[in-house]
This record gives C-alpha cells, sequence and structure tokens, in this order.
C-alpha cells in the first residue's frame, strides 16, 4: 500500500457518514474499529465483516441492508429482533442520505475496497430475482404463482401458530376496540365479513385464497354456510383440513390445495377473497374478477379484503418484500379494484378503509413474535425470523404512514334489470 492510498483511504464510518445530510441518528460499529454518531444513542448498528459490507456496497438500500442483517453480518443492538419497530422509526424519520460528488464517491468507494463490490451470494432465506423467475415462467402463471406462495407460507405451520396465534389467520384484524384482543379482533374480522356478504344457513360461500381456513370454519360455524376454501399452499391446506376435523365440521366446509382458477363449481351465493388480490398481481385483476363474477349467481355478493397504495399507480413491493416475503407481489389502490370489479360486472356497492387496524394487527404480531422467540427458532432459521420482524414491523409503519392502507370492496351481482337485492342502508354494522 503506498502512501498515496493511505492519504485517501477512509474508514467505514467516515465514509457512511460523507453520505448523511444531517449526520447518524444512530451508533455505527465497523470492523476495522471505526465508529460514528451518538454515544448515547438507542440503537447501535454493527457491522461484523467485509462480506456485510460487500452486500451494502452491492445492493445499497433495503436489500442490501436484509442481505447482511439476515446473514448475521449486520447487527441491531437496543432492539428484538422480533420487533424493530422502534429502530426503524427512527431510521425513517431522521435518517437523511446526500448525493455524494463524483470525486467523494469515487473517493468513498477506494476508502471501503473495489474488492466488496463483487456481490457475495445471498443468504439461503432469499428468493430468486425477478430475472431467473421469468426463466421459470410467465408472471402469475399457475406454476411461478405456486412457487410464490409456497415460498412464503410453507414455512413452518408451528411458527405460524406462534406468530398468528391460535385463529391462524395473517390478514388484517378488526378491534371493536383499542384493547381488544388480537383474537377478538380477528374473530371480529370473519364476522364482518360474514355480515357483510349476508350469510345464511343452506347458502354456500366459496373463499379464495383461504390461507389455514379461518373464514371457512367461521362462516360453517356460526353461520351453518356451506364453504369451499382454496390455497395455493400445501401446508396451509393440510392444517386447515385438520382443524375442520377437529371441530366436526366436515358436513359443510372443505379447503383444497388448489388454484383458485380450477375451480369449476358455480352458482354461490357469495365469495370472500381475503389478502388474495395482493399476490395475482394488478394486469391480472380484470380476469380475476371476471373469474369471481362467473362463479356468483345472481345476487350474490362477493367481499374483497386488500392491501392497497394511497394512489392508483401500479407499485412493485420493493426489493426487500420482492425477494423475502412477497416475490411478485404488486400493489395499487382502490380505485384500481373497484374498477376491475366494475368492468367484470359487478356493482360495487361499499367500500370501507382499515388502515389503522392493520397497524394494530401487526403489532400483535411482533408481540407474539417476540415472546415466542426461542420456540419460533426451533421452527426456522434466525434469519427467516429476523425477515420476518423486519417485514412486520415495517410494515406497521408503513400503515401508520398511509404509505399502504387495507380496503373492503363490497360488490353484488345483479340480474338484467339491475335488481341488487339490496337493503336500504347496511345492516353489518349494528
Amino acid at each position: 500500500m503506498t502512501t498515496t492510498d493511505v492519504a485517501v483511504r477512509l474508514s467505514i464510518a467516515d465514509a457512511l457518514g460523507k453520505l448523511m445530510k444531517d449526520g447518524l441518528p444512530f451508533r455505527f460499529e465497523a470492523f476495522d474499529g471505526s465508529s460514528g454518531g451518538p454515544v448515547d444513542a438507542p440503537f447501535t448498528l454493527r457491522l461484523l465483516n467485509e462480506r456485510g459490507l460487500s452486500y451494502l456496497m452491492t445492493a445499497p438500500g433495503d436489500l442490501g441492508f436484509a442481505r447482511a442483517y439476515v446473514a448475521g453480518d449486520l447487527e441491531l443492538d437496543g432492539i428484538h429482533p422480533g420487533d424493530p419497530y422502534d429502530a426503524m422509526v427512527l431510521l425513517m424519520s431522521q435518517l437523511r442520505f446526500k448525493v455524494p460528488s463524483a470525486s467523494e464517491m469515487v473517493q468513498i468507494v477506494r476508502g471501503l475496497g473495489f474488492g466488496n463490490l463483487k456481490p457475495p451470494p445471498p443468504p439461503a432465506e432469499e428468493h430468486l430475482p425477478k430475472w431467473r423467475r421469468a426463466l421459470e415462467g410467465m408472471r402469475h402463471n399457475k406454476r411461478r404463482d405456486a412457487e410464490a406462495i409456497q415460498h412464503h407460507y410453507d414455512v413452518s405451520n408451528r411458527f405460524y401458530e406462534l406468530v398468528l396465534g391460535p385463529s391462524m389467520t395473517y390478514t388484517c384484524a378488526v378491534f371493536p376496540t383499542l384493547d381488544s384482543t388480537l383474537e377478538q379482533a380477528q374473530h371480529e374480522k370473519y364476522d364482518l365479513v360474514a355480515r357483510k356478504l349476508d350469510l345464511k344457513p343452506g347458502q354456500r360461500l366459496l373463499d379464495v385464497g383461504c390461507g389455514w381456513g379461518g373464514m371457512v370454519r367461521h362462516a360453517a360455524k356460526h353461520y351453518g354456510v356451506k364453504v369451499l376454501g382454496v390455497t395455493l399452499s400445501r401446508e396451509q391446506a393440510a392444517w386447515a383440513q385438520e382443524q375442520i376435523r377437529r371441530e366436526g365440521l366436515e358436513d359443510l366446509a372443505e379447503v383444497r390445495f388448489q388454484d383458485y382458477r380450477d375451480v369449476t363449481e358455480t352458482g354461490f351465493d357469495a365469495i370472500s377473497s381475503i389478502g388474495m388480490t395482493e399476490h395475482i398481481g394488478v394486469k391480472q385483476y380484470d380476469d380475476y374478477f371476471g373469474f369471481l363474477h362467473s362463479r356468483l349467481k345472481v345476487g350474490g355478493r362477493l367481499l374483497n379484503h386488500c392491501i392497497t397504495r394511497p394512489n392508483n399507480k401500479i407499485t412493485t413491493t420493493g426489493a426487500f418484500i420482492d425477494r423475502y416475503v412477497f416475490p411478485d407481489g404488486e400493489l395499487t389502490g382502490v380505485g384500481r379494484i373497484t374498477m376491475a370489479a366494475q368492468d367484470a360486472g359487478l356493482e360495487v356497492r361499499h367500500v370501507e378503509n382499515l388502515r389503522e387496524h392493520y397497524a394494530m394487527t401487526l403489532k400483535g404480531w411482533t408481540d407474539n413474535l417476540v415472546a415466542n422467540w426461542d420456540e419460533a427458532l426451533e421452527e426456522v432459521s434466525v434469519g427467516r425470523a429476523k425477515v420476518w420482524g423486519l417485514y412486520m414491523a415495517g410494515s406497521r409503519l408503513a400503515f401508520e404512514r398511509n404509505e399502504i392502507e387495507l380496503h373492503h370492496v363490497l360488490a353484488v351481482k345483479t340480474d338484467e334489470r339491475g335488481n341488487a337485492d339490496w337493503p336500504l342502508r347496511p345492516t353489518w354494522l349494528s
């Protein structure tokens, strides 16, 4: 190493400082012995090795951070990995990056080492990149959709029990009061869906993307409805069928490991789609709602429950979510969803935003993960558990900031003359 090299070489902390507009809001320590930020900061970010540095340099932003953190090369002290919410609030509110000049960028890269621009293999928890998925098939064909769903859901049913709680419900709850428990709120969510669909004994309900069968069992048990649920997760279907058997609901309830597009039955009195639309892709909305319309009888109702954006632009979920949580996921606004439902021939009768409820739901899930952390690590890797902590805490913050929303869209299939058999005022609020 020459004298000139020594003169221009930066420490890792100094290089990071050059990218900050207002300085570091947290304590930072690196493996080269450098450090920065307030010594009394509530959180310390610790970079342990060169592999972590290479992750950060080769994938700037959330993907590089996630890789280093999931691999164990980047530690975050002062928080529990099952719920890094407080740290994320601090980072989102106070972290301000600046664009360095060309000469500064050269100095930063030289100081950190050109050799670190070679990306290391990603952690085992990471899904294939989009270009590799494209080689496996067109986006949202049946095979690729199944692989994406199985990446997320076929992890460990026991892990999901520890995180989601007894209801095994992985969608937004509806809290009757601020002090309602998560289980009470999930029961209320299913009951609200049932009331909006005006379910009655003897009717037939199709639950698309049914998860572990929570809506299937609720409708059968509390409303006497004959229910068919379908999911692309083999693990979910197996768990749901066993729970149906335990509760003695075999005569009314069934969950199939099946693509919704392969459902041949028609004439359903109602259809619930809870947390499904996020997975199918915005370009498939027209076909999706067209299919659901074809499975409803005249006068039948559809309730679509899904995460939305506060605008109607088609937006990818971001690199971290796409590679670690929901491969191929897309979000857009409720306007695009209602348009697709209307274009399919359905009459949209009611729309409701439950955004704050999802933030509260996610807090309940992270509380569960923290409380059951040791047992959770018997089911999944530390990296996988960290992914869940990041994902849920970050999503909670996004719902609170109105970066994402949760909408119910309630629609009906009218007859040729427009008769909807609809009450003058909503009946599900009481």
